[in-house]
């Protein structure tokens, strides 16, 4: 059978995939007061991009608190602070880049261990449950490589977040609202599993308009963006389960493909490898510099990642 390329994106001669129109699609930093699907835009309540004062003012004083701490995780100058990620495929590959841009950093903390815990296949609904086979797999290949790195559970202070999950299919919300409780779970598990865990950052997905399979196609990957902001506003209106650890967004990923987000970024093919949702190097290059901008500058990050003000 001879395959051709129009208005589809192919996941093989024998299937694909429908292209979702983004044409209309705005990133959640620029959509603000104005609604998709019902729903208000902006990175917290109120259409806006900045978390309300208190719920900041919270994030700047533990972040102030992030002290290296030895391996049973009490003070000491010796010890180590670490950045641990969590999520699938896309997560690793762009956090792994990130650390090594880190690496070349000379205002990084000498005394951060930045420490890659996401893993390929591991997508939200499978690492929820610590007990279940996927569960357990991922929940332990992280504490081997906190040993690898030479650190333990009690000195993880700060994550970093990236799920989704596999062949949605359900319309929005649906799917957004079954996220935002995996997310929630994911959470609460590891405020439990680590017990100096003070700051967590959650992002959502890049652009996934390039798509060649049912993995995570748009319009799924833009609209994940929202289970992100509804958890963080659960804490920020007070959620009695969601005290701690306290929770932001790090770095808003997504933007409409070749059309220039207000900051510039974009999306090219290029940017993606064979199927078109998982980025190549250079898409893997975009997300980790927007990762180290992102720590190097916000105000809840640098105190402890900046050397000079930690």
């Amino acid at each position: 059978m001879k395959c051709s390329l129009t208005a589809i994106v192919l996941l093989s001669c024998a299937s694909f995939v429908l292209a979702a129109d983004t044409s209309d699609m705005l990133p959640l930093t620029e959509l603000g007061n104005r609604q998709y699907k019902g729903f208000e835009g902006g990175l917290y309540p109120d259409g806006k991009n900045q978390p309300p004062e208190a719920h900041e003012k919270a994030g700047a004083l533990l972040a102030g608190q992030i002290k290296p701490l030895d391996a049973q995780g009490k003070p000491n100058q010796d010890g180590k602070i670490v950045l641990l990620s969590i999520g699938m495929s896309n997560t690793t590959q762009e956090f792994s880049t990130f650390i090594l841009l880190a690496g070349q950093e000379k205002q990084k903390n000498p005394k951060l261990t930045i420490v890659d815990g996401a893993q390929g296949g591991m997508s939200a609904a499978r690492i929820v449950d610590p007990q279940s086979t996927t569960g357990t797999r991922f929940w332990n290949t992280v504490d081997d490589r906190l040993k690898a790195a030479n650190v333990a559970r009690a000195q993880v202070q700060v994550a970093w977040i990236k799920q989704a999950d596999a062949g949605p299919t359900a319309e929005f919300p649906k799917h957004a609202q079954v996220l935002e409780d995996e997310l929630r779970r994911i959470v609460l598990l590891m405020h439990e599993r680590f017990a100096n865990l003070k700051i967590v950052y959650l992002s959502s997905r890049i652009y996934a308009g390039y798509a060649r399979t049912r993995l995570n196609p748009e319009p799924f990957a833009y609209e994940s963006a929202f289970s992100v902001k509804w958890l963080i506003e659960r804490q920020i209106k007070g959620d009695k389960d969601l005290k701690e650890p306290w929770l932001s967004w790090g770095p808003y990923l997504w933007a409409n493909g070749l059309t220039k987000r207000n900051d510039g970024l974009t999306y090219q093919e290029n940017d993606f490898g064979p199927d078109g949702t998982h980025p190549s190097q250079s898409g893997r290059q975009k997300v980790g510099r927007q990762l180290l901008e992102f720590f190097k500058t916000d105000s809840t990050a640098r105190p402890w990642f900046v050397t000079n003000d930690g």
